[in-house]
């Protein structure tokens, strides 16, 4: 295909494959500008019913106007091949962006850009049903750009038999229900059914892909098709808390609100959800939430460790002095020895061996986690920071001390 003049776009390079067909770079010979070609196999529009409602689709689409939605330039046929003439994005896509993921900040940014295409899309009466990493791009400037409007559907499967987890699924016949659009693993638990879609079927859907975007994970992975398919109808994904614990417990609720199987206690509408995202970006960037996305498995100092540290670094020395002027000795024993009988939570302690002492966190004065110091010659222990930031539902690795944590419990 390259080298080849294709009305008046001259096919300079292939950009990419995909179960919807190849899409190539090329030039506009008329107006003198880059554009993306996409080519649809023969097979897949050879039927005239399909291929109108195909053209049909792309008028639509093609009348959206919105900045993070991609441009349709014209749908035509030359040589016996069908192409979609579209703008060209210099960039990668979402896909490429997740395998280096970046702070809170931008993937809220490039999810608010996300959900105002959508929500301009929904109020014209367009769903997307193929919403996921790969149809959506993010070009240099940051700028989204979301694709194939109205297209996924239209197209047949490439083979029969397993398709893997991320096979794509069209319908074979008219509109109504029993035809299964959309891709293994992003598609809502009604898309998968076959059921009649609205809006809250792209949510869903949106809410994938933001699951993925922040825990760089799949919401829905299974090791066949199949299996995908019925985690998407029955399984529910991992706690973004779990996997993330420094993502904001705001924005995991927006997640969960979006994946619930039934559509009725999902968002209803995108412009809703769009509204959500936009706050949780605003109290990060107005440092109100943390602003970075911990690396799952790699642990990361909070606040709490941080006024931990100074009160042990502050207690130490009262500690070491008082020990000086009593003369007193800790003797070092075999066995373990029970330092705390704290009801209810009570974890993520911190040994300060100059002064003798444990910091901990425990709710034993309330619902809040709080640091506690106590001495290892015996005593009470005395609360020394006080947090109304974080209740026990929402336990985040508070405190640690150089690598140290657990070392009594």
């Amino acid at each position: 295909m390259t080298g080849r003049i294709l009305s008046h776009f001259e096919v300079l390079e292939k950009l990419g494959e995909g179960g919807m067909g190849v899409v190539y770079k090329a030039r506009d010979t008329k107006l003198e500008r880059l554009v993306a070609l996409k080519v649809l196999p023969t097979d897949r529009v050879d039927d005239p019913e399909r291929l109108r409602r195909f053209v049909l689709e792309a008028k639509a689409a093609s009348a959206l106007n919105h900045p993070n939605i991609i441009t349709i330039y014209d749908i035509d046929n030359a040589d016996g091949v069908t192409f979609i003439a579209m703008e060209y994005v210099k960039g990668k896509t979402l896909e490429q962006y997740l395998r280096a993921r970046g702070g809170l900040t931008e993937i809220l940014k490039y999810a608010a850009q996300m959900a105002g295409a959508l929500a301009t899309a929904h109020a014209a009466g367009i769903l997307h049903r193929d919403l996921k990493p790969g149809n959506v791009m993010v070009t240099d400037a940051g700028l989204v750009k979301v694709l194939d409007f109205g297209l996924a559907k239209l197209l047949e499967k490439a083979t029969s038999g397993e398709q893997g987890v991320t096979a794509t699924l069209v319908e074979t016949g008219g509109t109504g229900e029993g035809k299964v659009v959309g891709t293994v693993g992003y598609m809502s638990p009604e898309q998968a059914e076959g059921k009649k879609l609205d809006a809250r079927s792209d949510i869903f859907s949106f809410g994938s892909v933001l699951y993925e975007m922040v825990t760089g994970r799949r919401a829905f992975q299974g090791e066949t098709a199949m299996a995908t398919l019925s985690l998407v109808l029955l399984g529910e994904p991992k706690a973004v808390s779990e996997i993330v614990p420094t993502a904001p417990r705001e924005l995991e609720r927006v997640l969960q609100r979006c994946l619930r199987k039934d559509p009725a206690k999902r968002f209803q509408h995108m412009d809703d959800l769009k509204v959500a995202i936009e706050e949780i970006r605003e109290e990060t960037e107005n440092g109100k939430l943390e602003a970075d996305l911990a690396v799952p498995g790699k642990r990361r100092w909070g606040p709490l460790a941080w006024a931990g540290m100074l009160v042990i670094g502050i207690l130490a020395g009262w500690a070491i002095w008082r020990d000086r002027e009593t003369g007193g000795d800790v003797a070092v024993a075999g066995a373990p020895v029970r330092l705390t009988a704290d009801s209810g939570l009570t974890r993520d302690p911190a040994y300060w061996p100059e002064g003798k002492l444990v910091a901990y966190a425990s709710d034993r004065a309330g619902d809040h986690l709080d640091i506690w110091v106590q001495h290892l010659q015996g005593g009470e222990a005395r609360r020394m920071i006080r947090s109304r930031h974080f209740r026990r539902t929402e336990v985040r690795s508070h405190f640690e001390v150089n690598g140290m944590a657990g070392a009594f419990m």
